[in-house]
C-alpha cells in the first residue's frame, strides 16, 4: 500500500471510516466501505464484554483460537481491493491472540500474492487473574496503532484496546500528535466513539427512525483535521442518514458523566459541539481534552453459571390463573434452583382476531453453579406437565440443555504495570510508554525476543486500585440557545403524551450498569427537559430501577440529560440478568412513559389543523 506518512507542511484531514460495530456485523461492510468513496484508514471494532467471554471460551477449546474468525474471511475478499486503493486497516478483531490473527493474515496475503505488512498490538492480556477467570485484558490506547503505521504497517491487529482507539490512534499517526495534545486526541476519541458502533451513528436504532430510509444505513467516516475536529459523514449514496441527532444519540452512547475517560485523553464531553454542516455531514468541534488517568480499565470475565429458561404460552381467559397454575406445579422441580424468575408478560388482547394476538407469554428464568439441576432435570419437569396443565397448553420451543452464562468484573491496574509491545512484520517489538506513545523517530529494539510472561499471581480484581476521582467539571458557558432558561409563567397548558415525542433516547451496558441518554430533539423542549426528567423522575417512569443508584449528567452543548443506573444489569450482559441484558431498550421504554407535556412542544393530535 502506498498511503501518505506523516511530516511536513499540515496535513489534509484525515479520511477514517468504519466497518464493524460489533463481532457478528454486516459482512460485506468492509467492500462496501472500500468501494463507496476514498479512504485513508478503514477501522473495524470486533470487541464487546460479551464478545471476551466468547472468545475465552473459543480460547478454551483450542488455545490457537481467540480471535475474530470473521475478519479473516472479509481480508479473503478485501485484501486486494485495500491494497490497489492504499486504504490501511485497523482493527480489535485479534481479541484474545492478537498475533495468532497477524500470522493468519500473513499467510492470507501470502497465499493471494498481496505485498502487505502486518504488525499487531499485544500486552493487554493480563492472565491469569485470580481463581477462575476466563479473560482478563487490560484497555490499551491508541499509541501501539500509532506506533506500528509509523514503522509502515498496512494491517494493524489489535487484542483489547478502547474501542476510540481504533481512531485515535490513526489520527496521531497522521498528524504526528505528541502525548501531550490532549485537546487534538481527545478531538479524536470523541470521533472513534462515534464511529465505533458502525451505523449507529447513520441512523440504525434512531428514535426518530420514521424520518430518514434506514432500511440499509451506510457504514460512518470521519473527517478528521489536525486540531483533532472533524466532520461525521457517509459514503455517497449509501443509506441511513448523518444528521446532528443521529450523531447526539451515539455521542451518549455507553458514556457515564461528562469526562470521557480513556488512555489517549480525557474528552470533555461538555465542551462538544454539533453542527449541521451540508447533507450528510455534521461537523463535531469544540472538544476540549485533558490527560488521560494513570490507570487502565481491566475488563474480567468468568464463567458464573449456568441457566436455562422455558416460555409458556397463555391464552385466551383467565391469565393470571393459568400462571399461577404452572408455578405451583414446577414448585418442587425449582426448590433446589438458586435463582428462580417468573416474569409474566401480557401481551394478551381482549376479544383478539387472532390467536397470537389473544395470547401471553410466561417466561420461567433460571440460574444455578450445577448445570444438572437447570438442565434435564427442569426441563423434563415443564415437559411432563403437557397433557396435564391449564387449558391449551403449550410452550414457544422445546426446552433445552443447560447453557453457561458469565460474569464480567471491571478493575483497574496502574498504566506502568501494563507492558503494551507494537510488534512489527519483521518481529522488530516496540514498547509503548504508559500514558504516551513514542516518536516518530523512536529506535525499535531490534529483533527482541518475546516480553516476559506477566506475572503467576498478578494481584486480586478486588485489590486494584481505582481511577483517581476527580470532581466532575462544571458545564461551561452554554450559548444561548441551549442554556436552560427559567421555566415558562404562568405554566403553559400540558397534554398527557410519551417523552419520546419531544425527546429521543440510546441506552446501553457497562458491566452492570446502564445508561441512558436522553436529547431534546428541537431546542424549545430542552428547558423543559431539563427542569423536568430528574434522577427521583427517572425511578418512577422507570420502576424497575427504583431502590438503584441513579446519577444525571448535564450536556447543556446537546441539549442531552446522561443518566447512569448501577447495578441494574447484575454482573453484565454476559450473565443475562434481566429481559434486555445490556439495556439497548431501557431507553425506548423511558420514551413510552406518559408525562404532562407542555401543549406547544407536542405535535399537534390526529384530526387538527390550522
Amino acid at each position: 500500500m502506498t498511503g501518505a506518512g506523516p511530516g511536513g507542511p499540515p496535513r489534509r484531514p484525515l479520511r477514517i471510516g468504519n466497518a464493524s460495530g460489533f463481532y457478528g456485523d454486516r459482512f460485506d461492510a468492509l467492500r462496501e466501505m472500500l468501494t463507496g468513496g476514498p479512504l485513508d484508514v478503514l477501522t473495524g471494532d470486533y470487541l464487546a464484554e460479551l464478545t471476551m467471554l466468547i472468545l475465552g471460551r473459543d480460547r478454551l477449546k483450542d488455545p490457537a483460537a481467540g480471535y475474530a474468525k470473521t475478519f479473516l474471511r472479509q481480508l479473503e475478499d478485501c485484501l486486494g481491493l485495500a491494497h490497489e486503493r492504499g486504504v490501511r486497516i485497523v482493527a480489535n478483531a485479534g481479541g484474545l491472540n492478537p498475533a495468532g490473527l497477524a500470522e493468519a493474515v500473513r499467510g492470507l496475503a501470502a497465499e493471494a500474492g498481496v505485498p502487505v505488512s502486518v504488525a499487531h498490538v499485544e500486552g493487554d492480556d493480563l492472565m491469569p487473574w485470580g481463581e477462575g477467570a476466563l479473560t482478563a485484558n487490560a484497555y490499551l490506547g491508541g499509541a501501539g496503532i500509532t506506533a506500528c503505521l509509523r514503522a509502515g504497517a498496512d494491517i494493524v491487529v489489535t487484542g483489547r484496546v478502547t474501542d476510540a482507539a481504533l481512531v485515535s490512534g490513526p489520527a496521531a499517526w497522521w498528524f504526528d500528535w505528541a502525548a501531550d495534545d490532549h485537546d487534538r486526541l481527545a478531538g479524536a476519541v470523541v470521533a472513534g466513539h462515534v464511529l465505533e458502533c458502525g451505523t449507529q451513528a447513520t441512523g440504525g436504532n434512531y428514535p426518530f427512525f420514521t424520518a430518514h430510509d434506514v432500511r440499509r444505513p451506510g457504514f460512518p467516516l470521519a473527517e478528521i483535521a489536525e486540531d483533532g475536529s472533524c466532520v461525521i459523514t457517509k459514503h455517497p449514496g449509501t443509506g441511513g442518514a448523518v444528521t446532528v441527532g443521529t450523531v447526539t444519540a451515539q455521542l451518549l452512547y455507553e458514556t457515564q458523566g461528562a469526562r470521557y475517560r480513556g488512555p489517549d485523553a480525557t474528552a470533555r464531553l461538555d465542551t462538544v459541539r454539533l453542527a449541521d454542516a451540508g447533507p450528510d455531514r455534521v461537523a463535531v468541534t469544540g472538544t476540549v481534552g485533558e490527560p488521560p488517568p494513570d490507570t487502565l480499565k481491566v475488563g474480567v470475565t468468568r464463567i458464573g453459571g449456568w441457566r436455562n429458561e422455558v416460555v409458556f404460552v397463555l391464552t385466551g381467559l383467565d391469565i393470571e390463573a393459568k400462571a399461577a397454575l404452572v408455578r405451583a406445579q414446577l414448585a418442587d422441580a425449582l426448590a433446589p434452583v438458586a435463582t428462580v424468575r417468573w416474569t409474566l408478560a401480557r401481551t394478551d388482547h381482549e376479544d383478539a382476531d387472532t390467536q397470537e394476538a389473544a395470547s401471553a407469554l410466561l417466561r420461567l428464568a433460571v440460574r444455578d453453579p450445577s448445570a444438572e439441576r437447570v438442565g434435564r432435570a427442569l426441563t423434563s419437569a415443564a415437559v411432563e406437565l403437557a397433557l396435564g396443565s391449564y387449558p391449551g397448553f403449550h410452550v414457544t420451543a422445546p426446552p433445552g440443555p443447560a447453557q453457561p452464562y458469565g460474569l464480567f468484573e471491571a478493575g483497574a491496574v496502574p498504566a506502568h504495570a501494563v507492558p503494551a509491545v507494537a510488534v512489527l512484520a519483521d518481529g522488530t517489538r516496540i514498547p509503548i510508554p504508559p500514558g504516551g506513545r513514542p516518536r516518530r523517530d523512536a529506535t525499535p529494539e531490534p529483533s527482541c525476543p518475546p516480553a516476559p510472561p506477566a506475572p503467576a499471581k498478578p494481584p486480586a480484581l478486588p485489590e486494584s486500585p481505582a481511577p483517581p476521582a476527580l470532581p466532575e467539571p462544571p458545564a461551561p458557558p452554554a450559548p444561548p440557545e441551549s442554556e436552560p432558561p427559567a421555566p415558562p409563567q404562568p405554566p403553559a397548558p400540558v397534554r398527557r403524551a410519551p417523552l419520546g415525542l419531544v425527546a429521543g433516547a440510546r441506552s446501553g451496558d457497562k458491566g452492570g450498569d446502564a445508561n441512558i441518554g436522553v436529547w431534546a430533539e428541537h431546542p424549545a423542549a430542552w428547558p423543559w427537559l431539563h427542569a423536568t426528567l430528574t434522577e427521583e423522575r427517572l425511578r418512577d417512569l422507570l420502576p424497575e430501577v427504583r431502590g438503584l443508584t441513579v446519577t444525571r449528567h448535564v450536556l447543556p452543548n446537546l441539549r442531552a440529560l446522561n443518566f447512569t443506573v448501577e447495578g441494574v444489569l447484575g454482573a453484565g450482559a454476559a450473565s443475562a440478568h434481566r429481559f434486555d441484558p445490556q439495556a439497548k431498550a431501557l431507553g425506548e421504554w423511558l420514551r413510552s412513559r406518559l408525562l404532562d407535556i407542555p401543549a406547544h412542544l407536542l405535535p399537534a393530535p390526529e384530526g387538527t389543523g390550522p
